[in-house]
């Protein structure tokens, strides 16, 4: 572990005790005041029977302490190099929470040392000044809950404009992409911040011309069939583990999955469900196994080679 238990949530809540016993006695009301806004609720049971027992020889029985000093947690040469070479990446820059540089170690990993398979190269401009200022302004007013109107471009090159409540930000790893989820707009609320022109926070949503449901986007499920072949099951609700899903157990190394998924991601799908080759099978619907047919045959006419056949063995 890069972060070890000495900076666990006990840890920080017994130091948050003794930078106030430094200055003036700590009262048991503080202590569960102090442990309760620090570590979890059931926390006081263990820390303030420690302290007030002298059991952990931090606190008199006065509320005063023996530590002359308020404690302080310094970061191990590790943490530096890994927080270093986790600031090297361009989307930890697009938050406005700056990273120490450390300039005294050398990170423990750069960029250029990780390879990404199966990811789409036009991912999102994450280092262009624009991007970064519209991400910030849409993160900003999604913890602050005030509306957005924005101006994107659609696929046809069009500009489509809209005002959303933004819900949250959702990254995709396969697209290397940002969409912000948003309510609130017939248009449908998901937009990708690499299509933005232009957004702007707003004071209020405005009124709907005709009343009535918010449009909501369109749900759809694909069952698929699975062997448990070199961690299949693992991966697969590794790779599924943001969107809603049902595991069952058929038989020896055999499981069936169940994925739901909103329509426009279903490019994303198929593609994922391809990585995994005879390893999975779609049992249902029959417009995803269209779907599977039409691309391994325009990969064929590509002169692309499908996946790899795996052995008839099965695993336990």
């Amino acid at each position: 572990m890069i972060f070890s238990e000495l900076y666990s949530a006990y840890y920080n809540a017994v130091a948050a005790v003794l930078r106030t016993a430094c200055e003036r006695p700590v009262r048991k009301a503080d202590l569960r005041r102090i442990v309760n806004e620090n570590a979890f609720g059931e926390s006081v049971l263990n820390i303030e029977p420690a302290l007030l027992e002298e059991r952990w020889q931090l606190l008199r029985a006065d509320g005063t302490t023996p530590v002359r000093h308020p404690p302080t947690m310094p970061l191990t040469t590790l943490q530096k190099r890994w927080l270093k070479a986790i600031s090297m990446d361009p989307r930890v820059r697009l938050f406005p929470d700056p990273i120490p540089d450390f300039p005294e170690v050398e990170p423990l990993f750069r960029p250029e040392d990780i390879c990404v398979y199966d990811r789409y190269t036009d991912g999102d401009p994450f280092e262009d000044e624009e991007y970064i200022a519209n991400f910030r302004l849409i993160l900003d007013a999604v913890r602050r809950r005030v509306p957005l109107s924005v101006e994107t471009v659609n696929r046809h090159g069009a500009a489509v404009h809209r005002v959303v409540m933004p819900e949250y930000l959702e990254y995709s790893e396969k697209d290397d992409k940002f969409r912000l989820i948003g309510s609130g707009c017939s248009y449908g609320g998901t937009v990708n911040l690499g299509r933005i022109l232009s957004v702007r926070q707003v004071k209020k949503l405005p009124r709907p011309k005709k009343p009535g449901p918010e449009k909501q986007p369109e749900r759809r499920t694909v069952v698929l069939e699975l062997i448990n072949l070199r961690n299949a099951l693992e991966r697969v609700l590794m790779h599924f583990a943001h969107f809603d899903k049902e595991a069952e157990r058929l038989g020896p190394g055999r499981y069936r999955v169940t994925v739901t998924y909103e329509a426009e991601d279903e490019t994303e799908l198929v593609i994922r469900v391809l990585s995994f080759g005879p390893m999975v099978r779609v049992v249902s619907p029959d417009t995803f196994t269209a779907l599977i047919r039409s691309r391994l045959s325009r990969q064929r006419a590509l002169g692309l080679r499908g996946p790899a056949q795996e052995p008839e063995t099965e695993e336990e």
